[in-house]
């Protein structure tokens, strides 16, 4: 091919109308997209609101939620609080000077267990009464004083005075007298 050949056929693409292309979304199509990014932003918006509304709902802030409190020691539970399942703490402290109220409707089960998780001691409160299961129960008084102890081997009352009571009779039997006649 000539050069003139070539100018002719520029000069053949220059005398016709350029023709203008359309570079975008037109129509349906920028309707839909308009449409789908208005439903994204409004689910967006709800989104946000739903959790707003959550973190107010269940009482967020920095220190922990609700009633339960992040401290340097651990947690810290204020107030009543309703546990589902069994409750595991290495120490339950009530507040100085306010009673730790304990309620359910079965029982209340404290349970010590060794490494092996084999149970060694068990105290239950139920509605049948007290249940203690050991190697020994002590109960002492105020003072420290030794006031019932017992075990596999021997039981010990070391009260001054023990009273018995059976069928409307009434026995009394004094600790200093009987450890004479033994």
């Amino acid at each position: 091919m000539t050069q003139e050949q070539c100018t002719h056929r520029n000069n053949v693409q220059s005398s016709e109308k350029p023709q203008v292309y359309k570079v975008g979304i037109y129509g349906w199509r920028k309707r839909c997209l308009y449409f789908f990014v208005l439903l994204l932003m409004i689910l967006i918006l709800i989104n946000l609101a739903l959790t707003i509304w959550i973190l107010k709902v269940m009482n967020f802030t920095i220190d922990g939620m609700g009633n339960l409190r992040i401290t340097e020691k651990g947690l810290k539970l204020e107030g009543d609080s309703e546990f589902l399942q069994p409750l595991y703490a290495k120490e339950i402290h009530s507040k100085p000077g306010r009673p730790l109220f304990l309620q359910s409707s079965r029982n209340i089960s404290v349970n010590i267990v060794n490494s092996n998780n084999q149970l060694l001691t068990q105290f239950v409160t139920g509605s049948s009464g007290i249940k203690a299961r050991g190697k020994m129960f002590e109960v002492k008084s105020t003072s420290g004083k030794l006031l019932f102890s017992a075990d596999e081997q021997e039981v010990v009352v070391g009260a001054e005075r023990l009273r018995v009571m059976v069928d409307f009779a009434e026995f009394e039997i004094y600790c200093k007298f009987a450890a004479f006649f033994l």
